[in-house]
């Protein structure tokens, strides 16, 4: 920390009042929170030793990583990728958004129209807590539907619900790895 005291301190008498500002007059907003941040850690770190209860400023220590976008300013395609990821989510949480709508909906056609099955006592226990296991719930169909999604493995979420239940989830499971995962996946990225 004595480092970067020294550095705040060495930048404000060599530059004087063009620490702050650039050529056209404008604040320096990097410079401006590194020294914002050099201040608070300097006060918590000497100040805290002589009993005063500086509690409040210790949260504002996660920002100090955050200094490390001051070098950002040197790698100029690194600055235009990071700005690109940031432009990005925006679009990213949309599409996410869409995709757990679309899985919901689909978790509870799973569960609603498989509670039959949970309680015919046609089908065999080891089938039915099977189906339970996977599909009984919201919450452990959504599960099972998250991992069929995105694993790739979806023909074992499904064998045994055509075979042993009803042959008309084959068309579910058709019409749903066709508009998810490849139709929407195909969209999204």
């Amino acid at each position: 920390n004595a480092f970067f005291v020294a550095e705040l301190l060495i930048r404000i008498v060599v530059f004087r009042r063009r620490f702050l500002l650039d050529g056209h007059g404008r604040v320096l907003k990097y410079t401006l929170f590194d020294t914002f941040l050099i201040c608070i850690t300097a006060a918590d770190l000497y100040l805290s030793g002589s009993g005063l209860k500086l509690d409040m400023l210790r949260p504002l220590r996660f920002l100090r990583p955050l200094r490390t976008l001051r070098a950002l300013r040197a790698f100029g395609a690194l600055r235009v990728l990071v700005n690109a990821v940031f432009a990005s989510f925006l679009a990213m949480f949309w599409s996410m958004m869409l995709l757990t709508i679309v899985m919901l909906m689909a978790a509870l056609y799973l569960c609603i129209s498989l509670s039959p099955a949970i309680a015919d006592e046609s089908l065999d226990l080891e089938t039915r807590t099977w189906i339970f296991n996977m599909y009984g719930t919201t919450a452990r169909s959504f599960s099972s539907v998250f991992e069929l999604t995105f694993s790739g493995g979806w023909p074992q979420y499904a064998r045994k619900l055509v075979d042993e239940v009803s042959n008309w989830y084959a068309l579910f499971f058709f019409v749903y790895i066709m508009v998810v995962s490849f139709a929407l996946f195909r969209t999204i990225t």
